[in-house]
């Protein structure tokens, strides 16, 4: 069947699907980051409360990742056999109630169980868009909605700092974590009342041509297995997407967890002004995971393969992302400053945006959230030592330089396994695109 005359086949009732499924993938990730980004907002204010060091904070900032990328793994597997309308609605519900409580915490056990908790709930969010990105819509169109509902992790940082900067100069830190936890119990309900797992709703032949057009036959009743699972680890493609995506998590989890006190630190930016300062880097990232999605699928519609064409705009991204750290560390300008930082979060973005696209095209439908989950842990693990590290770097030196250079590295380091390791898709995969071309 032509992809032309797939196209024809789409249906009003599965156009409404696809795009509210996304609609509500994007709200949900907004409030994702919104909600992790609270802490470093309140950064200062929480020091100066609770007199916590560098070091102390750092950890504090890490608990959110250590709990996140550790519930990955069963995670991935249970989207796998559950779906996405249960798990993560469950999810939103409980980093929504952690978000909630953190307002209530009274010394710095309890914040850093709150954050633990927050990251446990938050775990479903990435996988769970991947599977429904790969069950609503066809293998050649994966890649502008993946590119939309992962925008939300720089929308949600964009929107975050004069947000909740205003919510905390107006009401008090603790009711920041308050309103947004309640915001977000709200739109978990909604998405469990609306969204359903493909396997739930009645689709008509056309319908099921469409959204099959350009995959391998699938046994709809198939589930994945714990040996699929494990065999996951076989491949050299699963372990390039693992460092890659550390690499790019890195980077990430360093700039969403310190940037905005290094600005009002190193640079000498006020606690208002930075709030404002700190949301134009994560436009520049909203526009590259955009351009991420446009450019996968315009290289795999210009004849690249399906692992080339979401392969290369991670390595040029975490390439790109590196080359600008560097600048922005010694640059003795502070709009320059903020200039690099915002190409760095361009580039970074763009890496992060393909690396989910590689996850919808790599394994079958029902291996998707299983794949996606693994890189996760992969990123999130080593992003969890990007808030641990800095604090060290900064308590020790006084400086973000050196925190900022080894980032750089680590991206450098992250391009160079992606472009050795990743090849192809893995065995069994869904794409018909047999003749796949050396990535």
């Amino acid at each position: 069947m032509s992809s032309g005359t797939a196209s024809r086949l789409k249906s009003p009732r599965l156009r409404h699907i696809q795009w509210i499924a996304v609609a509500f993938l994007t709200v949900a990730g907004i409030i994702n980051y919104v909600d992790r980004s609270a802490l470093s907002i309140a950064n200062t204010a929480i020091r100066d409360e609770m007199t916590l060091s560098p070091a102390e904070m750092g950890w504090l900032l890490s608990a959110f990742s250590l709990a996140y990328a550790f519930s990955q793994l069963p995670v991935g597997a249970l989207l796998d056999r559950i779906g996405s309308r249960i798990m993560l609605g469950a999810g939103m519900f409980f980093w929504s109630l952690a978000q909630l409580v953190s307002g209530f915490v009274a010394n710095f056990q309890q914040f850093v169980l709150a954050r633990a908790v927050l990251g446990l709930g938050e775990a479903p969010q990435f996988p769970a868009g991947a599977k429904t990105v790969s069950e609503w819509f066809s293998l050649r169109e994966r890649g502008t909605p993946t590119g939309i509902f992962v925008a939300s992790s720089c929308i949600g940082p964009c929107i975050a700092p004069p947000l909740l900067t205003a919510m905390m100069l107006g009401l008090g830190w603790r009711w920041m974590f308050v309103v947004t936890g309640l915001v977000g119990i709200v739109v978990a309900v909604g998405w469990v009342l609306v969204y359903r797992n493909r396997a739930e709703v009645a689709l008509t032949p056309d319908e099921v041509a469409h959204l099959d057009e350009g995959a391998a036959p699938e046994p709809p009743a198939r589930r994945m297995t714990f040996a699929e699972w494990r065999g996951l680890f076989a491949h050299a493609t699963t372990w390039g997407m693992i460092l890659g995506f550390m690499g790019v998590i890195y980077m990430v989890w360093l700039y969403l967890t310190w940037l905005p006190s290094y600005l009002e630190h190193e640079r000498g930016l006020s606690v208002a002004r930075t709030g404002w300062v700190v949301a134009i880097p994560y436009v520049f990232g909203t526009l590259g995971m955009l351009c991420a999605g446009q450019a996968a699928d315009r290289l795999l519609a210009r004849g690249a393969g399906i692992v080339a064409s979401r392969k290369w705009p991670v390595c040029v991204g975490l390439l790109g992302g590196g080359a600008f750290t560097v600048p922005a560390a010694y640059t003795p300008s502070v709009t320059m400053a903020v200039v690099y930082i915002c190409l760095a979060m361009f580039f970074i973005n763009m890496a992060s945006g393909a690396a989910w696209m590689m996850v919808s095209v790599a394994v079958p439908k029902r291996q998707v959230a299983s794949l996606g989950s693994i890189q996760n842990f992969g990123g999130y693990f080593a992003g969890s030592f990007a808030p641990v590290i800095t604090g060290y770097i900064v308590q020790g030196t006084g400086s973000y330089v050196n925190a900022l250079l080894a980032a750089a590295a680590v991206a450098v380091l992250a391009a160079v396994a992606y472009i050795v390791l990743v090849r192809k898709p893995l065995e069994g995969s869904e794409t018909l695109i047999r003749t796949e071309r050396a990535a």
